[in-house]
Order: C-alpha cells, then structure tokens, then sequence
C-alpha cells in the first residue's frame, strides 16, 4: 500500500535536445532547449527557464557555497514541441510509416525525425 498518488508515465513526446514553448507560470512564451527528461515525474528541465536561487551550506567535496541557480523542472503539460521546419509549436503524434517504422509528428504533419 503506498501512501501517495500513483504517477502514471506518459508516453515520452518531449525528447532531450528538442526546443520547446512555455505555455504557462511565469516563464511563459519563452522558448529553449529540453536538457533532461524525467518519465516517471512526467516533468522535463529547460534551459534558461524556472531558474530558483538555491542556499547551498559550505562543505568538503561540494562544487560551491552560497546562492546557486539553477533551473529546476517543469511538468510536461506545461510545455509544447516547436517544430524545427517552421519555428511554430504543436501538438505531437505517432505515426507509421510504409517500412513500418515510427515517426514523431507535428500535428501540422511535418515530420520531426524517425525513432529507433
């Protein structure tokens, strides 16, 4: 029996390196790159975006002391894929294609990239 809610993973359509819009809080409308994806928080780190000041206690072995920034992460639902054609953002989609491999798509229907 576990004591909080279950986390459901959602299907990873955000990927490291992808750039992304904030769509809301307050970073929203600015626009940078995934650099970790967290699956089972369903949260993802942007570059440059939900920057928090962190008090870090002097110790042996630590990188710094003091205030520190650095960027924290984000729920998914709370960014959206920009397509890497046309700079615009959009919802993500699955499709297969003749040789039966699975390609992520903007749902303009540009393709972004195959998978592997």
């Amino acid at each position: 029996m576990t004591n909080g809610p279950e986390t459901i993973e959602v299907a990873q359509r955000i990927k490291t390196g992808d750039s992304v819009l904030i769509l809301s809080g307050k970073d929203r409308g600015k626009r940078g790159a995934v650099v970790r994806v967290l699956p089972r928080e369903n949260k993802v780190v942007v570059e440059g975006v939900n920057i928090v000041t962190r008090h870090v206690k002097q110790r042996q072995g630590a990188r710094q002391a003091g205030l520190i920034q650095q960027e924290s992460p984000i729920s998914l639902s709370k960014v959206m894929l920009i397509d890497p054609d046309t700079g615009r953002p959009g919802r993500t989609a699955r499709r297969y294609l003749e040789d039966g491999s699975k390609v992520r798509v903007i749902k303009s229907g540009r393709r972004d990239q195959k998978e592997q």
